[in-house]
């Protein structure tokens, strides 16, 4: 079974808490992307301003359903005010069982800690556990940020004329390159496996 909670530590040592979100964290969703820069509205959604996050998005993406979609968020439960650090999601292809798209969102403050790497774990063991035998990452090309942490956590990257299309194959763990955040990503993967599969 999968758990619904792991309390962890970043890279730092902060402890955080991991878990899947509920309908029940609508406005928890909401707020967290209140937060996001405008820079990292249009990254991550390709709207600088505005609330695109409505009813109707909100319960899509926290209905969970798996195997075919899994939302988790990293939380630090001591910190004041908002404690989110981030949250990530993936959807099983409904042409492809085999593969799933994969998105994640960590708040500005947070970047480069480690938390998307370890989001990106977790979903990971998800979806190998579901069957699912491929994540794709969508990007926009001048998410320099991105692009590289995608390749350097050993996903392959192709140019489709619009998006950057990178692609995880999550039963090749050989494929994961010895960089700080591969090393990331496989010690995460080592870690969490025996508490997921």
């Amino acid at each position: 079974m999968i758990p619904d909670r792991l309390e962890l530590l970043l890279r730092d040592g902060t402890p955080v808490v991991a878990k899947p979100l509920t309908p029940a964290d609508r406005s928890y969703v909401a707020e967290g992307y209140r937060m996001l820069s405008p820079d990292a509205r249009y990254q991550r959604f390709w709207v600088r301003d505005g609330e695109i996050i409505g009813d109707a998005m909100l319960d899509r993406l926290l209905t969970g359903d798996l195997p075919n979609h899994a939302i988790w968020t990293v939380f630090d439960p001591t910190r004041e005010g908002f404690p989110g650090l981030g949250a990530a999601s993936f959807w099983r292809s409904k042409t492809d069982p085999t593969d799933a798209e994969i998105s994640a969102t960590v708040l500005d403050r947070d970047q480069g800690r480690g938390v998307g790497t370890l989001l990106l774990s977790i979903l990971w063991l998800v979806a190998y556990r579901c069957g699912i035998e491929t994540f794709t990452g969508y990007t926009m090309p001048e998410n320099r940020g991105a692009l590289r942490w995608m390749r350097e956590t050993g996903a392959q990257g192709e140019w489709d004329g619009y998006n950057a299309i990178f692609r995880w194959k999550l039963g090749d763990l050989d494929a994961i390159p010895a960089t700080p955040a591969g090393a990331d990503l496989a010690g995460r993967l080592a870690d969490l496996s025996p508490l997921i599969l």
